[in-house]
């Protein structure tokens, strides 16, 4: 079952309230996405670090072939 953008971004949102969230549906399917999330909260994190706070809070979405969403193209930052 495929996911829709806004509902990633609630996802993300709700775990890092101070960030800005840029979503875009890669294919068009519902199942690709890039996701660009700057976030004050990443601060002394390394980048997987940061990619694993976004992955947890997806809620196990992102689960193998059981998730509903296929693929996410993550970039992370901290504001500047």
């Amino acid at each position: 079952m495929a996911m829709e953008a806004h509902e990633i971004e609630k996802m993300i949102r709700e775990a890092f309230p101070t960030a800005e969230v840029e979503i875009k549906d890669l294919a068009g399917d519902g199942n690709h996405y890039a996701a660009t999330v700057v976030a004050e909260e990443f601060r002394g994190l390394t980048r997987v670090k940061q990619h694993q706070a976004v992955y947890a809070a997806l809620k196990g979405k992102m689960d193998g072939s059981h998730g509903e969403l296929h693929a996410l193209a993550l970039t992370t930052k901290v504001p500047a």
